[in-house]
């Protein structure tokens, strides 16, 4: 069996950049979370430059097990909810992708994790607001959602409470609408 020296280094950056975004790579914070000598980095990664690359590729490969999990879901509470709360760490990297996106390559990397979740999560979205007959409604519904739904994200408000909150208040939305 071998074990990959890489995953501690990607998985300490991946919580660092899910929390602080891009700046918070510091190869002497990671080195001391890690319990590893900086030499160590270098050794595994050339660069910040090479290791924000890896964990980009480590957050798309994680958007397609989300996925995976999401098209498993029948509705939106609880089970969508519990995914979610699941994979907040992966929720908060996005959102500094979202931030960051005046990189190309962060905004490169948030249009690919989000194709990887959008189809999978439209399902349960879609046939949970009773939107899915009208499947251009429920996929304009989610970008506008979505953008909304990650200016409010946080640490703190990524709970059960809030996210049943958040979801009942777009049905709620979706319900007025459809009324005559």
């Amino acid at each position: 069996m071998t074990i990959d020296n890489k995953e501690p280094w990607i998985l300490v950056g991946y919580g660092l950049f899910a929390k602080e975004g891009p700046a918070a790579l510091k190869v002497e914070v990671m080195a001391r979370l890690v319990n590893k000598s900086k030499s160590s980095f270098y050794h595994h990664f050339a660069d910040v430059d090479v290791f924000t690359e890896l964990l980009l590729s480590y957050h798309l490969k994680r958007s397609h097990i989300i996925a995976q999990r999401e098209s498993l879901c029948e509705r939106i509470t609880p089970d969508l909810i519990n995914v979610l709360l699941d994979v907040k760490q992966d929720l908060l990297f996005n959102r500094q992708l979202r931030v960051n996106r005046h990189n190309p390559t962060f905004n490169k990397c948030l249009d690919q994790s989000t194709q990887a979740v959008e189809s999978a999560f439209l399902t349960v979205w879609a046939r949970d607001l009773g939107l899915a007959d009208k499947s251009h409604l429920a996929h304009s519904l989610f970008k506008l959602t979505l953008e909304n739904f990650y200016l409010q994200l946080t640490e703190a408000s990524l709970t059960y409470e809030w996210l049943a909150n958040y979801f009942s208040d777009v049905r709620s939305m979706v319900t007025e609408f459809k009324k005559p």
